[in-house]
């Protein structure tokens, strides 16, 4: 039976249970991080608990313990579901909203992992244009709430029309990112992702591909995109801890490049895969 962590201990999942009045379940009022792990180590578990805990901070949302029982917890629900390649989710709310002491909730599930299909990433996929906005300024902007509804639902409309992803714009028409993911494209072999400005989720994946292609001598900025960047591009990707990168073939009717994974694509992919394995090699980090 699968194990989870609520707020202090390992019990079955069938036990599991929160307040009738939590937050999170009520409003949407909490926060979440989605983890793979390898050869039983939590790829950049890190960087996870940092954005949760500077997201926590700024929307003012009680978290349960620190960054160090955090990381104990995940790596206790991981060993109690005796898995060594895992999808791991930290659920975190402020806890019952009708008390003046509330106690925080901490959910952390963890399943066996299940990889995209190999045909995504020798062939790439199609994703749509998303018809709904989003806007930086709002509150929630920039930060993975649980209020993910809206996510969910365009991602499920794309699935509809056979693509793999939505991508979202901003109310100001920038390119912004996608349901479960963080875009990029490249031009004349330089890589461009949209800027935080853009009220972006700042991706574990994407700040990855920053990383590894500045150590590479790939140039890569952050900038304002739009509609037009995204069709002229000779390649595009997605990004995410799961998906690691996915090469994008086409947007609806329009091919991207040749309709094939491109080179620059083929390239981040490969040195994103060594940097994964390198940091799962067995040992925490």
């Amino acid at each position: 039976m699968e194990k989870v962590f609520l707020n202090k201990e390992i019990i079955d999942s069938s036990q599991a249970s929160i307040s009738s009045a939590d937050g999170g379940f009520l409003y949407g009022a909490g926060l979440f991080e989605t983890m793979r792990a390898s050869n039983g180590v939590v790829f950049a578990l890190n960087d996870h608990l940092d954005r949760l805990l500077a997201s926590a901070e700024k929307l003012k949302i009680n978290i349960k313990g620190d960054k160090k029982f955090a990381a104990g917890a995940v790596y206790e629900t991981l060993s109690a579901n005796e898995l060594k390649e895992a999808r791991i989710r930290l659920t975190a709310t402020s806890g019952s909203m009708n008390s003046e002491k509330t106690e925080p909730t901490l959910l952390i599930t963890a399943i066996k992992f299940e990889p995209y299909p190999d045909s995504f990433y020798e062939k790439g996929i199609m994703v749509i244009l998303n018809s709904y906005r989003q806007n930086p300024q709002d509150v929630l902007a920039g930060h993975k709430t649980t209020s993910y509804f809206s996510r969910i639902f365009a991602l499920g409309v794309a699935h509809q029309k056979r693509a793999a992803e939505a991508l979202w714009f901003t109310v100001e028409g920038s390119l912004a990112e996608g349901c479960v993911s963080n875009v990029f494209i490249v031009k004349d072999s330089v890589i461009y992702t949209p800027s935080l400005k853009a009220g972006i989720l700042p991706g574990i994946a994407r700040k990855t591909v920053l990383d590894l292609a500045a150590k590479n001598s790939i140039r890569a900025e952050e900038k304002d995109l739009d509609i037009d960047d995204l069709l002229g591009a000779d390649e595009v990707f997605i990004t995410n801890v799961i998906m690691q990168v996915l090469p994008v073939i086409g947007v609806e009717a329009h091919n991207v490049g040749n309709a094939k994974p491109g080179t620059m694509t083929k390239k981040i992919l490969t040195l994103y895969t060594e940097f994964f394995n390198q940091c799962c090699s067995g040992k925490k980090r």
